[in-house]
């Protein structure tokens, strides 16, 4: 607020008595002070100043501008500092002797904020007395807002910061006794979750094709495998393949008690079975333990894996941590990732060409089943990538205790079922193999070492030093790509191989049976 505010004096300072003039302003006021009456500019948004013949004294000397100085003191009968109790500011065309209207009373107010209109003998805007609007006639006063609404010119930063403090304030003690209205329960009914009534039992079908239909299906064929032998114990998982008990589960899960050790199978509705080995094979990670005098078991569905895309949904069940029945859900995140399978690193006799997933398995899932969202298991969960190590980890319980980093490996379906098979007709699986040593070439693909004698590799016309480059239409960039691709085919298949980046030789696959250790 400023000096010049009729509504801002200073209650403490001595006014000039009625009748009497006040002191006239100085020449060179401090700066940013300006004599307000002569260059306020009309709040009609015009932009000019007021003039002479619409100043609040018509007819008599107004006030200079700002940097002027006074010829003579205001006239005394219209002093502005006069007390509003004193004197009143003439309506149009009326003296103040014939006006008693206060302008700061509750009465023009209530005008000014839309209330009933005073006669005009009363009113001291006696055109307009809304914002925005002035009176026009001579002699009316300059002040088309209410006082507290017209704007006025800063007297400095002191004042006016502690007036925009003092309005925020009082906002702020408005919004907190609004908030202390709303929080006290005052004006509104309360609701409670807990007196709520429990919603309808669930009785629809589970959705076709999420990870709950999936689990339904597939839980009662899962067992967990409870393992110990002479030098080690652990745990892991399987899933039934047919009613008379034959599982199939991993490899490195059973190897312990292959000799003389114990298995013990555990079934969805906690059942136990003794298990024992039927036959098993490192180089796949695939065996099949088998229980009897035992009923009503449910066998999975099989699906297939060489049409498996990336970005699939997948779903994982297993026992992580003797955590029976776990289920986990993910996406298939890449495909033919050669991985050393059992955890065995650099050991080429265990290369399979895995499946790679997201979903969050952990050791003691290894043997449990991979399906897609149709409950088809379309491969083996067989190990995890540990930030210990840069190859794939077994995640049988006495393997390793890494744990999940987002990043597992199946075995696909398509070669766990050959080979699961052979085991069921013969108790011993078959490999698929070339009969060649081999490692990784430096400009990249697979160089051919020592080539056995008589074997497909020697049939085909293949060298010692030959660099294998492509199977059919797979790329090879190292060795383990090459054995991962020869061990998801079949015996007795033919392939064309891409030699030296420009021969091609046809090579019908061999099988051999595997002898575990």
């Amino acid at each position: 607020m400023t000096e010049n505010d009729p509504s801002a004096h200073d209650s403490g300072a001595p006014r000039p008595a009625q009748g009497q003039s006040g002191p006239a302003p100085q020449t060179g006021e401090t700066a940013g002070q300006e004599n307000w009456f002569a260059s306020q500019p009309e709040v009609s948004g015009s932009g000019e100043h007021a003039r002479t013949d619409q100043q609040p004294y018509a007819g008599q000397q107004s006030y200079p501008a700002s940097g002027q100085s006074y010829t003579q003191n205001p006239p005394q009968a219209e002093n502005p500092y006069a007390s509003p109790s004193q004197h009143a500011y003439p309506a149009a065309g009326q003296t103040g002797e014939q006006q008693a209207y206060n302008p700061w009373s509750a009465e023009a107010q209530a005008v000014a904020n839309g209330g009933t209109q005073l006669p005009p003998s009363q009113a001291p805007y006696a055109q307009q007395v809304h914002a925005g609007q002035h009176a026009a006639g001579p002699g009316t006063s300059i002040y088309g807002l209410p006082p507290q609404q017209v704007p006025r010119p800063a007297r400095g930063p002191g004042k006016m910061l502690a007036g925009v403090a003092l309005i925020a304030l009082f906002v702020g003690g408005i919004a907190g006794g609004t908030v202390g209205y709303l929080s006290s329960g005052s004006g509104g009914s309360i609701t409670n979750a807990l007196d709520a009534p429990k919603p309808a039992q669930q009785t629809g079908n589970t959705p076709s094709g999420s990870v709950e239909s999936v689990a339904q299906k597939l839980s009662p064929s899962v067992v967990e495998l409870q393992v110990s032998g002479q030098s080690a114990a652990g745990e892991g998982s399987g899933f039934v393949l047919s009613t008379d008990g034959f599982i199939l589960t991993n490899n490195h899960v059973v190897e312990v008690a292959a000799n003389g050790g114990q298995i013990t199978a555990v079934f969805q509705d906690g059942k136990k079975a003794p298990a024992k080995v039927i036959g098993r094979d490192p180089t796949t990670d695939i065996a099949v333990v088998k229980v009897d005098n035992v009923s009503g078991l449910t066998p999975v569905e099989l699906g297939r894996s060489d049409d498996l895309k990336v970005g699939q949904a997948v779903v994982a069940i297993g026992s992580p941590f003797e955590l029976t029945g776990t289920v986990t859900s993910g996406i298939v995140s890449s495909l033919h990732r050669p991985v050393s399978a059992g955890g065995g690193q650099g050991d080429q006799n265990t290369v399979m060409d895995a499946v790679q997933t997201d979903a969050a398995i952990n050791p003691g899932n290894s043997g449990g089943p991979l399906a897609n969202m149709a409950g088809q298991v379309i491969g083996i969960n067989s190990a995890i990538y540990s930030p210990q190590s840069a190859s794939g980890q077994g995640q049988g319980q006495g393997q390793a205790e890494g744990g999940n980093v987002g990043i597992g490996f199946a075995i696909p379906i398509d070669q766990a079922r050959r080979t699961a098979d052979d085991i069921i007709k013969t108790g011993q699986a078959t490999q698929t193999f070339i009969g060649a040593k081999v490692q990784d070439a430096p400009q990249g693909g697979a160089q051919l070492g020592d080539i056995t004698p008589g074997s497909p590799a020697e049939k085909a016309g293949l060298k010692s030093g030959d660099i294998v480059t492509k199977i059919d239409s797979r790329p090879i960039d190292t060795a383990s790509t090459l054995i991962a691709a020869i061990r998801t085919r079949a015996p007795n298949e033919k392939v064309q191989m891409t030699v030296g980046g420009s021969r091609t030789v046809e090579v019908t696959l061999g099988g051999q049976p595997v002898t575990p250790n």
